[in-house]
């Protein structure tokens, strides 16, 4: 997998975390239009602190592709 496509997964979940958590689970975070792997990986921490089981999963996603794009 290139560089390029591992940083567009991250980055595409981390659009997806806030499309579908925004109001529940993100609500006092800020996205950032282009997000490193630490910003993603703030948002899964907060996925699976305020998220419910859906959000945990996406959370798991998150973090393999950020560890995926180190």
């Amino acid at each position: 997998m290139s560089a390029e496509t591992v940083q567009s997964d991250y980055v595409s979940l981390y659009r997806e975390a806030f499309a579908k958590y925004r109001a529940h689970a993100l609500w006092y975070m800020r996205a950032f239009e282009e997000p490193t792997p630490d910003d993603a990986l703030a948002v899964a921490r907060a996925l699976r602190v305020e998220g419910d089981l859906p959000a945990r999963r996406l959370a798991e996603q998150i973090e393999q592709a950020c560890h995926a794009a180190h």
